[in-house]
């Protein structure tokens, strides 16, 4: 199991046979995470990084190997995202950064990875999102500051293959188009004032049905959903939040 794994810490991807393989001085305070390789902090397995509250303490994304395919960088102390961190890592496929201090992701951050499927931002210190990859299954920016000027309307339109999105606790105060594959959005604790027949029914089309949605979480937003009973009409079960 991964916590035998993690008390192990013995498997890593390269090798270095001697003091000058290391990173040289750079200045920075002696024992920085970032002056050490990343499979001396982390746990690389074959395809894998696991670098979860690292000590000393990662401030920054590490590098990583090549191949790598799933980055989980939990509860670390990473405050920013730089295009250059993903941009020799095409293969990634999961990355979770839950539990960090993020408050900026440079545009382009993520505009290598065409086979990234999950990305998990929860509880750091976003305001806004960057241009997010089209191969995404599931986003999840729960727990931010994320406030709508800093989330575009259109932020998901693109991703067409996308079928989770949670963005609850946050400061948003109106609902983003939301795309067609969607199965649970989860927007619960924000500041939403109100929806409409666009929200997410097509309010010129009283025929259509939006099939694959399975659950909409709205409870712990200040709109009363009973006002709007026809920004639901074409849902096959009724958003969670408050009617009366």
């Amino acid at each position: 199991c991964l916590h035998t794994i993690q008390q192990k810490r013995a498997v890593t991807v390269f090798d270095y046979d001697g003091p000058d393989d290391l990173p040289r001085d750079t200045g920075r305070e002696a024992g920085a995470a970032e002056d050490l390789p990343t499979c001396l902090l982390c746990v690389c397995l074959i395809g894998s990084v696991y670098c979860e509250d690292v000590s000393p303490e990662m401030t920054s994304v590490p590098a990583l190997p090549k191949e790598t395919a799933y980055l989980y960088a939990r509860y670390n102390k990473i405050t920013k995202i730089t295009s250059k961190d993903f941009a020799e890592t095409a293969t990634l496929r999961t990355i979770d950064l839950t539990g960090n201090l993020i408050s900026e992701i440079e545009e382009g951050a993520f505009s290598k990875l065409h086979q990234l499927e999950e990305l998990t931002l929860a509880d750091n210190k976003l305001t806004k999102l960057p241009v997010l990859p089209a191969s995404l299954v599931s986003f999840n920016a729960n727990g931010n500051q994320l406030k709508t000027k800093g989330v575009k309307s259109t932020a998901f339109k693109k991703l067409t293959k996308v079928e989770y999105i949670y963005l609850a606790n946050n400061d948003l105060e109106a609902v983003p188009q939301l795309p067609e594959s969607l199965r649970i959005v989860h927007l619960q604790n924000n500041k939403i004032l109100s929806i409409n027949d666009e929200t997410f029914c097509k309010g010129n089309n009283t025929h259509y049905i939006r099939y694959n949605m399975e659950e909409i979480r709205m409870d712990g937003n200040p709109v009363m959903l009973a006002q709007h009973p026809t920004s639901y009409m074409c849902l096959r079960v009724l958003p969670v939040g408050l009617y009366k």
